[in-house]
């Protein structure tokens, strides 16, 4: 749909890779669980384009060269649950230790805030890992509504939490703005009906062809968001 004309009333933002840099705690988790195991942990700038994707991603990208899966589907299936609540678990006794806003995201919240526009937070991260994540940094109380991956029975790509979110802020679809650094974050603004911005500081893999997602414009800084709340920008 066209949004010419049509001011922006809310910023909404996904967490990982897009508001917050969550790739040193998670990589952290996944190497203590690759160290409980035995196996070599990973070098950051390999685990990093992954973290957008979860402990299920990962969790095989941990094990994708493991030799010691059982040869019985339904056992290995089992083993990677193990291994998945393990990372999780081990995720979750640190969960801001190098976490932060992305640099320049503390600014543009604050100019977002001084323009009476409400900001929001939507989610794949399940609500037991995103509230204490947000409580740690003290964002929980700024964010005017936080959609997690659990609060719905629907994930992103799926609109329905972006249209869960306008409507807890009570702003039409067409009037918010999402920004988000994965594929899933562009189909469901699109299927929404709103701004869809891809945060290309966020955590791209090497294979992600931008060019191809539902999109109004992307950034390379979080400061260059600013420039999106205007309504003829990116039209």
């Amino acid at each position: 749909m066209s949004h010419a004309g049509v001011p922006v009333e809310a910023v909404l933002f996904d967490l990982d890779g897009t508001l917050l840099d969550t790739a040193l705690d998670m990589g952290a988790a996944l190497n203590a669980l690759l160290q409980e195991e035995g196996r070599a942990q990973l070098p950051p700038d390999i685990i990093r384009p992954h973290v957008s994707n979860g402990a299920k991603a990962l969790v095989t990208l941990g094990f994708a060269a493991a030799t010691d899966q059982p040869g019985d589907a339904a056992r290995a299936e089992q083993e990677f649950e193990r291994r998945r609540l393990r990372f999780l678990a081990l995720y979750s006794t640190s969960l801001a230790q190098a976490t932060r806003p992305f640099a320049g995201m503390d600014a543009v919240l604050a100019a977002i805030e001084a323009s009476d526009r409400p900001w929001g937070i939507v989610t794949n991260k399940p609500g037991w890992l995103t509230e204490p994540l947000l409580r740690a940094l003290e964002l929980d109380r700024r964010a005017a509504c936080v959609v997690s991956g659990d609060t719905l029975p629907e994930r992103k790509p799926h609109p329905r939490p972006l249209l869960h979110a306008a409507e807890l802020l009570g702003v039409h679809p067409a009037a918010c703005l999402y920004v988000g650094d994965a594929e899933r974050d562009m189909q469901a603004a699109a299927a929404a009906g709103m701004r869809a911005i891809v945060a290309r500081y966020g955590y791209l893999a090497p294979g992600d062809d931008l060019a191809q997602w539902p999109q109004h414009g992307g950034t390379d800084h979080p400061g260059e968001l600013l420039g999106y709340l205007q309504p003829s920008r990116g039209e």
